[in-house]
């Protein structure tokens, strides 16, 4: 008899709860703090009493320029309301479509699964040990049904959330920063502090839950209990996939037309507010980048936890019942939320932003705390949460692991996900060298900016691929399959600050818009630039993280998918393997055609859509006439609802078709062959994006005398330079991050229907 986990079972239960239920708390703490700070014409309220750090009894430091105007704190409300208005009404149309989807998609589940043993209610023998009975097929499909809408429904609530907190969040942040960067600092990271927290604890919480209730049903048969699970991460991971994709397109479409009219045709600058284009483009940076990463970044916990459970579930922990080692990547995630909960702190409490080059530091540090607390964190979790001996399933074997070894497979995932963050940075910041090689090609020319953007994005793949491929071995080598989804969840256990650092930037350079579109002052734009400046690289720190993550949780899903269609080995030397290797490598290709495709058609019909009333509304380049917003809005609106179903498809029903047709050894194929190829591209593209974004801004800043000698905005090598950045928008915020979904959710896809493939999949070659 293999020994028991150290944390009784009554504790684990009471825990995680605990755990999920301090960091909602914590988060409509954050909410709390930053609703003080009041965007109205009483001008008393908004220096409300609260401790000075908080800069609520601060006086304003531009009152003497009368940017204290009640007309200002007016506008800065009304542009506000207009783009939570335009993103609320998105969202819904969105989801109207993609709720149509769910109810479709979720009867092909239970009809698939429940076809298995042809609708039987009979008990049958298990999988992986049939001397015992487990539930019938139709109960799997049942419970996978529903879990599957639980995990769409609460991924949906994920993202939409997160984007009302920052759409509530960006004139407050304006607002403050009229009393010093540092007040606007602290309201944009605990707006995405709020989503952070929120997202992480109520992924865990509902799963805790979902478990819990499926286990009156399923009783002892934790085999079936974990496998009808999976259906949750599927549920978050294909709402991720609209929701990325969706509003990718509809930010970029916005912002490629606005840059390419208003910056580089007419030479007004970012977020002027004669541009039509300008309350679409800040729309879509709340409807992309905030509600399509929260989901993005939930599906990936999910799926890392399912991949996980189900392999546990048919090793000592599941044989034996051992519900707090089986709660074990639960109890990880449940620790995350805490460790992150102090490291926030630091950010906001325990040291003070003073100066603008303080901004980037004080975000790279929230990584770094929060990985090494989250070390310590891991080791108190591996010692009570785990046997000191156990088996874990390995293919057909029980492979003898020990509980150091499993605090060793979370550890390298942690710290793989922080050397990736930091090498994404270390091509994305402008204040290294690779951004500013980028910058200075630009003296010659948009072609050679190209071709330097194109070329650091490549050379940004190196490094992260070797802390991916070693995460990989030093895992599977200790926990097979297991070691590889607990890495994946090492990676994602400090979720919480990933997400505050992510959503931070949106929510800062919306700040900036507004700015801008109020009519404050230089002083107050160049704060808020300062601020998304930095925002623009832990941007691209958070989708470094989430390909990472991606990469392993999608090969945990492919072990647990192998095991589960009964494949001992994936031979690539037989032909029915080759071809799916070929092909899979081949789709993330086909995905990222369909989707830049998509955003230069929606952004051709926005450029002309500025022209046209740049040349026909009199008085607009004077500012004497309003520009036509909402015809901006809906042209993106359209074009992504369109435009977001065809990849979504490709995506969804590429492992139906494989599956069916060629079985699972060819399905094998083509999920191995969209890993290897989709993580590279991923990379490459979101770096190579943010690389030409931050170039950009380089020049715009104009803080050293290298930038200078490139300027000032305007000249030939930023018009260069804006060229590279609309390249880059479809790259780093479209196909980019939703690449990660696509190598997660075929795999994840493929683990739901494995029962099915196994038992009526191949039919082409049964008959050929």
């Amino acid at each position: 008899m293999v020994a028991s986990a150290f944390l009784p079972e009554l504790w684990t239960e009471i825990l995680i709860p605990v755990c999920a239920v301090v960091g909602i708390v914590f988060s409509l703490f954050q909410w709390f703090i930053v609703s003080r700070v009041k965007v109205s014409g009483d001008q008393g309220a908004s220096s409300s009493s609260g401790g000075a750090k908080n800069g609520y009894g601060d006086y304003l430091i531009e009152e003497e320029e009368g940017v204290n105007d009640q007309s200002v704190v007016a506008k800065c409300a009304e542009i506000q309301t207009a783009i939570s208005e335009g993103a609320t009404s998105f969202l819904f149309t969105e989801y109207r479509y993609v709720g149509v989807f769910m109810v479709f998609f979720a009867a092909i589940i239970f009809v698939f699964l429940g076809s298995v043993e042809g609708f039987s209610t009979e008990s049958k023998p298990c999988t992986y040990d049939d001397t015992k009975t487990c539930k019938p097929a139709l109960a799997t499909a049942a419970f996978s049904t529903i879990a599957f809408i639980l995990g769409a429904v609460t991924s949906v609530l994920s993202g939409f959330l997160g984007m009302k907190i920052a759409t509530y969040a960006n004139a407050r942040t304006t607002l403050e920063a009229r009393k010093g960067v540092g007040k606007a600092f602290i309201v944009a990271f605990r707006s995405g502090a709020v989503m952070g927290f929120l997202l992480a604890a109520s992924g865990l919480l509902v799963l805790y839950i979902t478990i819990n209730v499926f286990k009156i049903y399923y009783g002892d048969d934790w085999e079936g209990l974990f496998e009808a699970i999976t259906g949750y991460g599927l549920g978050g991971s294909s709402m991720a996939l609209f929701g990325r994709v969706g509003g990718g397109i509809y930010t970029k479409a916005a912002d490629v037309g606005a840059d390419l009219v208003g910056k580089i045709e007419r030479n007004i600058p970012e977020d002027d507010p004669r541009n039509p284009a300008v309350i679409a483009d800040n729309v879509g940076d709340n409807v992309g980048d905030i509600a399509g990463m929260g989901s993005d970044l939930f599906g990936s916990y999910a799926e890392a936890s399912c991949a996980a459970l189900v392999v546990a579930s048919i090793s000592s922990f599941g044989i034996n019942h051992d519900f707090t080692a089986m709660c074990y990547p639960l109890l990880i995630s449940s620790m995350g939320i805490l460790v992150c909960l102090i490291t926030t702190l630091f950010a906001t409490d325990f040291f003070e932003i003073k100066a603008v080059k303080e901004i980037e530091p004080a975000l790279k540090n929230q990584l770094i705390i929060s990985t090494a607390i989250m070390t310590v964190g891991i080791a108190v979790v591996s010692w009570v949460g785990l046997p000191s001996s156990f088996t874990i399933f390995n293919f057909g074997t029980q492979k003898v692991v020990q509980n150091w070894q499993l605090f060793l497979c979370v550890c390298v995932g942690l710290w793989a996900g922080l050397i990736i963050g930091f090498v994404t940075e270390y091509y994305t910041s402008n204040a290294y060298s690779p951004v500013q090689d980028v910058a200075d090609s630009c003296r010659t020319g948009a072609a050679t900016n190209v071709i330097f953007g194109l070329a650091l994005g490549y050379k940004s793949v190196i490094i992260p691929i070797f802390a991916i491929a070693i995460s990989i071995f030093v895992s599977f080598s200790f926990a097979a399959m297991y070691g590889v989804a607990v890495a994946a969840l090492g990676m994602l256990s400090t979720i919480a600050t990933g997400l505050a650092i992510d959503a931070y930037g949106p929510i800062s350079d919306n700040a900036g818009g507004i700015a801008e579109m109020a009519g404050m002052s230089h002083r107050i734009r160049e704060r808020t630039d300062a601020l998304d400046a930095a925002g623009n690289t832990t941007a691209a720190i958070g989708k470094g993280f989430a390909i990472g993550s991606a990469a392993l949780v999608s090969l945990a899903l492919f072990g647990a998918f192998v095991s589960r269609a009964g494949v001992h080995t994936v031979d690539v030397l037989t032909p029915k393997v080759i071809i799916g290797l070929l092909v899979g490598a081949m789709l993330p290709y086909w995905f990222s055609a369909m989707t830049m495709k998509s955003v230069g058609s929606a952004a051709l019909e926005m450029v002309e859509e500025v022209r046209r009333q740049f040349n026909t509304i009199p008085g607009l380049m004077e500012g004497t006439a309003k520009p036509d917003y909402a015809t901006c809005v809906k042209i993106s609106t359209d074009a992504s609802i369109k435009e977001m179903i065809p990849p979504g498809c490709l995506v969804m029903l590429t492992p139906l078709i494989v599956g069916f047709f060629f079985g699972v050894e060819t399905l094998s194929g083509v999920l191995a062959g969209s890993l290897v190829s989709g993580v590279q591209i991923a990379i490459s593209a979101s770096n190579t994006g943010g690389a030409w974004d931050n170039a950009k801004k380089y020049i715009e800043a104009g803080v050293s005398e290298h930038a200078k000698s490139l300027g000032p905005k305007g000249s030939e090598p930023h018009k260069a330079a804006v060229i590279g950045d609309t390249i880059g928008d479809p790259l780093k915020d479209t196909s980019g991050p939703s690449l990660n979904i696509l190598i997660k959710l075929m795999a994840v896809e493929s683990l739901v229907f494995a029962p099915f493939f196994a038992t009526h999949g191949g039919i082409l070659f049964k008959y050929l």
